[in-house]
């Protein structure tokens, strides 16, 4: 005897409205990651640094106590920005590192700002967050703590969208400045880049904190 409920005796409208269901989330999935793409995008393109009471650089990887390339390129943004008179104080963010060496992301940060012409005394060295939103929970409790109002917030112009959104949930009125792009990158990379962040902010939004999309999403600091 055939079964009522197998997909053969389904009727024809049943089969028209999952149809139309299917389509319907399909449209708002293009949407919803269409309008996300564009703002990471137009965020990454934009330089809105302006005067504040602090730069943060946001950490990346370092190699046996040097900044990576990218955590480079976020430094020097950060010294720029410092040698115009953006802010008086620079915030270097990021633990990480080679837990034997005792390097830190942002303790390799404070070196290398020092050995650019950064006074020991405009640095303040965050050593202890693991990922992004640690990051940007430890930059509020500094600016608490050194009642910065506002903070011009420096990474990779892909990170910054994302960013933005976690520090206004933080209470912090940032300004967000991106590094400069390193060489050539490929189309392969970039794409990478960008469906990373349009996955981390779409679960950032929605809530999906479930411990295995946190660490598929967030695998690293950024």
């Amino acid at each position: 005897m055939t079964n009522a409920n197998s997909p053969e005796t389904k009727s024809p409208a049943g089969r028209r409205f999952l149809r139309w269901l299917l389509l319907i989330l399909l449209l708002v999935a293009v949407a919803w990651f269409g309008w996300v793409y564009r703002e990471i995008k137009f965020t990454a393109d934009i330089d809105n640094a302006q005067t504040a009471d602090a730069i943060a650089v946001f950490g990346a990887a370092e190699y046996a106590g040097r900044p990576s390339p990218v955590l480079h390129a976020r430094l020097d943004k950060a010294v720029a920005l410092y040698q115009r008179g953006i802010a008086p104080v620079v915030v270097t963010l990021g633990g990480g590192g080679d837990k034997d060496s005792g390097n830190t992301e942002g303790g390799v940060g404070r070196d290398y700002l020092l050995a650019n012409g950064v006074p020991y005394d405009k640095i303040i060295a965050e050593t202890e967050s693991f990922d992004t939103e640690q990051q940007v929970e430890n930059l509020a409790l500094i600016a608490e703590r050194e009642h910065f109002r506002h903070i011009v917030v420096v990474s990779d112009g892909t990170h910054l969208f994302r960013i933005a959104l976690l520090c206004r949930r933080a209470g912090l009125q940032v300004y967000t400045s991106p590094r400069a792009p390193l060489g050539h990158i490929d189309e392969l990379d970039e794409a990478q880049r960008i469906m990373h962040e349009m996955l981390s902010y779409t679960a950032l939004r929605f809530g999906l904190h479930a411990s295995w999309m946190h660490r598929w999403l967030n695998g690293r600091a950024d």
